[in-house]
């Protein structure tokens, strides 16, 4: 019979031991909580960037609704495509909210968890105690006393089975409670990152939300500026169309005065190309320009350079009409100044227009770059003539109607090398 007993106390446990499953699924959710706040971070500063480069935008627009002669049709383009940004921003901002609505919901499952698993461990804890302790008080009266006080054996085997399943279920159930102190500190942290990262990320979308609010309210201020300038500029080309249906009411006559404008211009451009040679000859006028040229008014652009639909310009290439510079409308009187520096190339009444000549002013940046101002008023502010050197910004003329006009307008042109330019390609 010893054995037979020795044998079955040496014999391997059939009895599964306990894993770390709980540990392991909480390691895995706390792998998971930190990939969602890098993501979360990752996106937050995506669209901290998006709405610093939005702002900046709607601001430089402003700037030039308020300050320079804008281009309407360019100025509405970008307004539209800030508008489509800020949808962008509109559709982060909504899934930042529905992101800490379901961090709440996390941080209130994973805190009620931490206090089921406290629970289950105070309970683990405490039957280990008490089963060790029993285990002590008895002093386990072995299988081999129990066979020999006049059991049977029978009631030997049974006894023994007792007393290895009672020692593999201490082990085990010693292993769940280290397993799971582990499991609960790492759980304890995860509802602790939760409620931090849920905190940052309410406050991080606030700030997302003050600062959409501010791009918003700006965009539709610009907005709002650009409706008004258009108005003003639709305002002043009906009163230029009114003008000009009254003067062209015959159309051969319209037709005659467009061919003796164009040859007038060129008649004009002869001579003009013709003083920039001789005050390059004399060392007047420099071979380039080096700089930009600014605006010359600050105004309305009632019309831009290309092809246009007003039947009063002239032909050129593919566009049956076309301006060749830049009309700008401000107040009758308005100071009209040197868009850079140069020498007076011409200054005085147009006179290839035929009886009813426009004042132009006509300064040689280099001898391929001129720039014009026509439909001035008849001055000579601060004695300017003919070869007078100008500085940037001086005042040459003030706005006027003279010639073939419209009304009180600037007519502002760039001429490279003979050719007609917009003058946009220059500021």
């Amino acid at each position: 019979m010893l054995p037979l007993l020795l044998g079955m106390l040496g014999a391997p446990s059939a009895t599964p031991v306990a894993h770390g499953d709980e540990l392991s699924d909480a390691r895995a959710r706390q792998a998971q909580l930190k990939d969602k706040i890098a993501a979360q971070k990752a996106q937050v500063s995506r669209l901290a960037l998006l709405q610093i480069s939005l702002s900046a935008e709607i601001d430089a627009t402003k700037t030039q609704l308020d300050g320079i002669n804008a281009d309407l049709v360019a100025v509405r383009k970008k307004i539209n495509g800030m508008q489509a940004r800020i949808n962008i921003v509109k559709a982060d901002y909504a899934d930042l909210v529905s992101q800490v609505a379901a961090m709440d919901a996390e941080l209130a499952r994973v805190t009620s968890e931490e206090a089921v698993k406290r629970a289950e461990l105070t309970e683990r804890r405490k039957k280990l105690a008490e089963r060790v302790r029993s285990a002590y008080d008895s002093e386990r009266t072995s299988p081999l006393e129990t066979f020999l006080s006049g059991g049977t054996f029978t009631d030997m085997l049974a006894e023994m089975s007792y007393y290895i399943d009672v020692g593999e279920q201490d082990k085990a159930l010693a292993e769940q409670v280290r397993n799971g102190e582990e499991a609960l500190q790492v759980l304890h942290q995860t509802v602790a990152d939760t409620r931090d990262t849920t905190n940052a990320l309410r406050q991080e979308t606030a700030q997302r939300k003050r600062e959409l609010d501010r791009n918003l309210k700006s965009l539709r201020d610009a907005r709002a500026e650009l409706k008004k300038l258009e108005a003003r500029t639709a305002a002043t080309l009906r009163q230029q169309r009114a003008t000009y249906a009254l003067i062209s009411r015959n159309k051969a006559a319209a037709r005659r005065a467009l061919a003796k404008a164009a040859a007038a211009q060129r008649q004009l451009s002869s001579k003009i190309a013709e003083i920039v040679r001789r005050q390059a000859a004399q060392g007047n006028i420099p071979s380039r320009y080096n700089g930009t040229l600014q605006w010359p008014m600050v105004g309305i652009v009632s019309q831009p350079f290309g092809c246009t639909g007003f039947s009063w310009e002239p032909p050129y290439g593919s566009c049956a009409h076309f301006h060749q510079g830049i009309d700008i409308v401000a107040p009758a009187g308005t100071k009209v100044r040197a868009s850079g520096k140069g020498v007076v190339a011409y200054i005085g009444w147009n006179y290839a227009d035929g009886p009813d000549p426009a004042w132009i002013v006509i300064i040689a940046h280099s001898t391929g770059l001129q720039t014009w101002y026509a439909h001035m008023q008849p001055t000579f502010p601060g004695g300017i003539h003919q070869g007078s050197p100008v500085k940037a910004g001086q005042v040459i003329g003030y706005e006027g109607s003279t010639g073939h006009s419209t009304g009180a307008h600037l007519h502002w042109a760039v001429r490279l090398n003979g050719t007609f330019v917009n003058p946009r390609l220059f500021l």
